[in-house]
């Protein structure tokens, strides 16, 4: 997998659900002026090094994390699941199905599929007037490894709790966030990683999320050679956070461009 062209990873948000500042919270993380304490929605934006651009999950702030990424265009969709963090931002792409006149395949375990079909429902509703107005998606069901171009993509299968999600490999990089527990059949996909991101929620016990001690225990584990940690609350304060951190592990923030 090392030997797999070139990559690009934008961090588009690398917060929680809930976002930082968290509506209505006056804490010091949320009142914090360090840009990277200001946490959107969580995504990754990949540039191939053939032009393929890949985004991970459509945030509810997408729109937002476009404009300020300067993203201009859209070849790809993967999904980790469902769940509104991750996929209640897919209708602002209409933009770039105008500008390329094209259809954007939208890949994701068959949960994730069933999902977007009830919650965009007029997207594929024949009774809707096909105005400028819809997104124009076609979806297709992950059941194992496939190609992006020259780039393989390996599905990690995941647990968020006791919900199974799909985490993504590209190369030597792998994407893992909204996670509590890699299963066991997993851990062979994540063996020689050059770059490695990974949830970690917060310091308390979490039943969904790894805290940022079980990440650190992860992250020694897979032994990559940089890991960032992605999906944090506002418990984390990034400077302070990072500078308590073992060596090759970092917080992600957003607008961090990771080249490999």
């Amino acid at each position: 997998m090392n030997s797999a062209p070139r990559l690009r990873v934008t961090f588009l948000g690398t917060g929680t659900s809930a976002g930082i500042p968290v509506v209505g919270c006056e804490c010091e993380i949320c009142r914090s002026q360090d840009p990277r304490d200001k946490r959107l929605r969580p995504s990754v934006f990949l540039e191939l090094e053939d032009g393929t651009r890949v985004l991970v999950d459509t945030t509810p702030d997408f729109r937002t994390q476009a404009l300020a990424n300067k993203i201009g265009g859209v070849d790809l969709i993967l999904f980790t699941h469902y769940h509104a963090d991750h996929i209640m931002g897919l209708d602002d792409v209409r933009p770039f199905n105008f500008r390329q006149k094209a259809v954007i395949p939208c890949l994701g375990d068959a949960s994730t599929l069933a999902a977007l079909r009830r919650v965009y429902s007029y997207a594929w509703d024949p009774s809707v007037p096909q105005g400028g107005g819809l997104p124009r998606l076609r979806l297709f069901e992950i059941r194992g490894p496939f190609s992006v171009g020259r780039v393989e993509v390996q599905p990690v299968p995941l647990l968020h709790g006791t919900h199974p999600i799909l985490g993504f490999r590209l190369g030597a990089f792998a994407y893992l966030t909204d996670c509590s527990e890699i299963p066991d059949l997993s851990w062979p996909l994540l063996e020689g990683l050059d770059v490695l991101v990974l949830d970690a929620l917060r310091h308390r016990p979490h039943s969904t999320h790894f805290t940022l001690a079980e990440a650190v225990e992860t992250a020694e584990r897979v032994d990559a050679g940089q890991t960032y940690f992605t999906h944090m609350c506002h418990d984390l304060p990034h400077e302070e956070t990072c500078a308590g951190l073992p060596e090759r592990m970092t917080l992600a923030h957003d607008g961090l461009v990771v080249e490999l």
